[in-house]
């Protein structure tokens, strides 16, 4: 399946305006649009009206999106050359912005190319156990997407010990899914898992911001996470995800800064 029908994304009677009109299966826990949902719809929409693959797209959370509240995703053209587009997107529920993306799109005839990032070795996904979630999170986003631990601890094994490198993995698939940009905005959310991870407490994040770096899209069942968080300070933490293949390509890169909190369950 594509990701526009996964979720839910439709045209609007504009060329440039999206709409989920829909939101309930893509919320957190918490019960607000899931940050990585909101990405992967602006990518779509940018996509869908530029005709163009995505090569990057950053972008910055200002609000919260709840049901019943339907989004709307108004694409906008700013530069469009021989070989890549420059857009951006802002989603709106009603008059209230509650997500703006910048992007480029495009693909370019050359000659060069190569991988120099190392995926981490790790077990494959059918040795890894599933994840552990937070109460609260039957008929969210997370039901929707299969996640297990392939570096790092279970939420029942962390103990207040931070982790030596602030390094932890997940494989994640979403079998309804095939690998696109839109996938890997959708999955690059994941720094705040990484800061209770490397904090070893019950705590996340709720995330300001994400970036999202197309490399190379290959057809792959299951993608690892591969998550670094760099340091958490002045309560923020920063962290990146190197976005890989079963077979060991690097789809993508993201990278994001959050609001670090406890986890009260």
């Amino acid at each position: 399946m594509e990701t526009v029908p996964f979720l839910g994304l439709a045209r609007t009677n504009s060329h440039n305006v999206w709409r989920l009109p829909d939101i309930s299966s893509l919320t957190t826990g918490g019960g607000f649009l899931f940050g990585g949902a909101g990405l992967g719809a602006a990518v779509a929409a940018m996509e869908g009206t530029t005709g163009r693959p995505l090569v990057w797209a950053t972008a910055q959370y200002l609000s919260f999106a709840t049901p019943p509240d339907a989004v709307d995703f108004t694409v906008t053209v700013a530069v469009e050359g021989n070989a890549s587009t420059q857009a951006r997107v802002v989603a709106t529920v009603g008059d209230r912005e509650i997500l703006t993306v910048n992007g480029a799109l495009g693909a370019r005839e050359v000659d060069l190319a190569g991988q120099w990032a190392e995926r981490p070795v790790v077990p494959p996904p059918d040795e890894c156990p599933p994840r552990e979630h937070r109460p609260g999170h039957v008929d969210t986003i997370m039901s929707r997407i299969e996640t297990r631990i392939a570096a790092g601890r279970q939420r029942s094994d962390l103990d207040g010990v931070p982790s030596r490198d602030g390094r932890s993995a997940l494989w994640a698939r979403v079998p309804e899914l095939d690998c696109s940009a839109a996938l890997l905005g959708l999955l690059g959310d994941y720094v705040p898992f990484g800061v209770g991870q490397a904090l070893g407490r019950h705590a996340g994040g709720r995330s300001l911001d994400n970036t999202i770096r197309v490399a190379t899209l290959v057809p792959t069942e299951w993608v690892l996470l591969d998550v670094r968080v760099h340091a958490v300070a002045n309560g923020y933490g920063h962290g990146l995800v190197h976005l890989w293949a079963d077979d060991g390509t690097l789809l993508g890169t993201a990278s994001q800064t959050c609001a670090v909190r406890h986890h009260r369950d």
